[in-house]
C-alpha cells in the first residue's frame, strides 16, 4: 500500500540511511537479515501491509547492536498453532514490541490491533497487558535505549501531518 511505502521512507529517512538498514516490504514472512560488508541490513516486512511495517521496525529499534548482527535477531520463530504454553511465550516475547508498535501505529493516527499471530489464541489479556505496559514503555523511550524509537516517533508524526495536509489539499481540488 502507498502507507507501507512511506513508512519505508519515514525509516529510510529518519533511521535506515544512518544504521546501514533497509525497511523491505513484500515478503511472504517477516525477517531481519544482518548487513555484510557494503550490503545493508534488510529489515523484511510481509506483503505491503503497514503493521507489518511498523512491527518489524519495533523489533529493530529494540534489539541491541549484538542482536542486530544475527539473523532475525537471534530469535527462533514458534509458527501457530502454539499450546498454551507456547502461546503465553510468544505474549511475553512480543509485549514490549507490540507496545512499542501501538506507539508507532498511534505517531501516525492509527489503529492498532494487537496480534496473537495464533488464530486459536485468546488476544483480550495480551490486549489489557498491552496497556498496561505503557509506562514501563515510555520509561525506556525516555532512556538511551529508546532513542532510535524515539526518533522514528517523531519522524511518523511529520509524516503523518504530510500525509493528512496532502490528503486535505487534494481532496479539496
Amino acid at each position: 500500500t502507498e502507507l507501507a511505502r512511506r513508512i519505508s521512507e519515514v525509516f529510510a529517512e529518519s533511521l535506515g540511511d544512518h544504521h546501514h538498514t533497509q525497511l523491505v516490504g513484500g515478503a511472504s514472512e517477516p525477517f531481519y537479515r544482518p548487513a555484510r560488508g557494503d550490503v545493508p541490513a534488510r529489515l523484511h516486512f510481509r506483503q505491503d501491509f503497514a503493521a507489518s511495517a511498523l512491527h518489524e521496525v519495533a523489533h529493530w529499534c529494540i534489539a541491541g547492536i549484538e542482536r542486530r548482527k544475527q539473523e532475525d535477531f537471534g530469535y527462533h520463530y514458534i509458527a501457530g498453532p502454539r499450546d498454551v504454553e507456547q502461546q503465553a511465550a510468544f505474549f511475553a516475547l512480543e509485549l514490549r514490541s507490540q507496545s512499542l508498535e501501538r506507539a508507532f501505529a498511534h505517531a501516525l493516527g492509527l489503529e492498532f490491533q494487537p496480534s496473537a499471530d495464533n488464530l486459536q489464541a485468546e488476544i483480550d489479556g495480551f490486549a489489557a497487558a498491552i496497556e498496561a505496559h505503557t509506562p514501563a514503555l515510555e520509561a525506556w523511550l525516555a532512556g538511551s535505549a529508546g532513542a532510535r524509537a524515539r526518533l522514528f516517533i517523531q519522524a511518523l508524526k511529520q509524516a503523518s501531518k504530510r500525509l493528512t495536509q496532502n490528503q486535505t489539499h487534494s481532496s479539496v481540488q
